[in-house]
């Protein structure tokens, strides 16, 4: 990519398009190319073949998608396969047929089986069963990892996939009920600090382990394999250390400054038991993140309090 090519950061407003549009203009791209939902809705095809058209992108990042914690994806999950695999089948397809240079889809670490050896290897892909709650996005996100090798075997295009693990940071969804878990976390134990509650109660048991990036580590990821890597081989980005999600609601807890208890409802589904990405392949490229988990939780909090209670659903 040149400094002045045409960019295309689909999902520009959401907490990976945010990120995308920051690094790409730290870096000195100045000619990105971002779209409202109002202004192109990605589910329909003959508005995003209108848009190719017009605006002729030489480079697409595909940041777009329909996201959710375990609540709202076991509540909508025809939402959540209908909605992902429209938009994935519109920007893939008309990528192709209006000759862009190359296409970066970010798929998810939820693709990989429920139980599987840690940390998960890119060839852990298929080799078993996906967890129940977000199988429908699961089976979405392959579907568009599929297209990308597809349409590279079949046409020669250069379409890139990359998995990334648990994200957070500015721009994040802190909705009460389609949130994922460090954020329903922060703004639970923020909440609960305000109205100065005697304990917050935490989903599951506490006991299964995730991993966590902050999404502007994710970005300068894309964007160093957008300049760097051009394979039909999907490829893990994360940090390589994950932490249990009981340990995860101490430090939420420390950083908000809540001094309440911590309650476990072992009623509510715990998810995936572990899930954490063996990014060897990204690293040997010669990427490594640079954010802490701490200080990235710390940075995000402070922007969630500089939306004064204005909270959105990026999804």
């Amino acid at each position: 990519m040149e400094p002045t090519s045409r960019i295309f950061v689909a999902g520009h407003r959401g907490l990976v398009g945010s990120g995308l549009v920051r690094a790409l203009t730290a870096q000195g791209y100045v000619n990105l190319i971002t779209r409202t939902r109002g202004e192109l809705d990605l589910l329909d095809s003959a508005a995003v073949e209108r848009f190719y058209v017009q605006e002729q992108p030489e480079f697409v990042l595909v940041a777009a998608a329909k996201v959710g914690g375990i609540l709202a994806n076991d509540s909508f999950p025809a939402d959540f396969i209908r909605e992902n695999l429209l938009l994935q089948l519109n920007i893939i397809d008309g990528a192709w047929r209006h000759g862009v240079n190359k296409l970066l889809f970010l798929g998810s670490a939820c693709v990989y089986p429920k139980v599987v050896e840690q940390p998960i290897r890119e060839e852990a892909l298929l080799s078993g069963l996906l967890e129940p709650t977000n199988e429908p996005y699961a089976i979405a996100k392959i579907a568009g990892l599929s297209m990308c090798q597809s349409y590279n075997r079949q046409f020669g295009t250069h379409f890139i996939s990359v998995m990334p693990t648990n994200l957070y940071g500015p721009n994040d969804n802190f909705s009460h009920t389609t949130s994922h878990v460090l954020p329903a976390l922060m703004r639970r134990f923020h909440e609960a600090k305000l109205a100065q509650l005697p304990s917050v109660r935490v989903w599951g048991t506490g006991k299964p382990r995730r991993e966590f990036l902050h999404v502007d580590d994710m970005a300068s990821a894309c964007v160093f394999v957008m300049q760097h890597y051009d394979r039909s081989e999907i490829l893990n980005v994360g940090c390589g250390v994950d932490v249990e999600i009981g340990e995860l609601a101490a430090l939420i807890k420390r950083v908000v400054g809540y001094e309440g208890a911590i309650e476990f409802d072992t009623s509510r589904p715990d998810g995936t038991p572990a899930r954490r990405l063996d990014v060897s392949r990204l690293a040997a490229l010669g990427w490594q993140p640079q954010i802490g988990l701490e200080h990235g939780l710390k940075e995000t909090y402070r922007w969630f309090l500089a939306q004064d209670g204005a909270f959105r659903d990026n999804t």
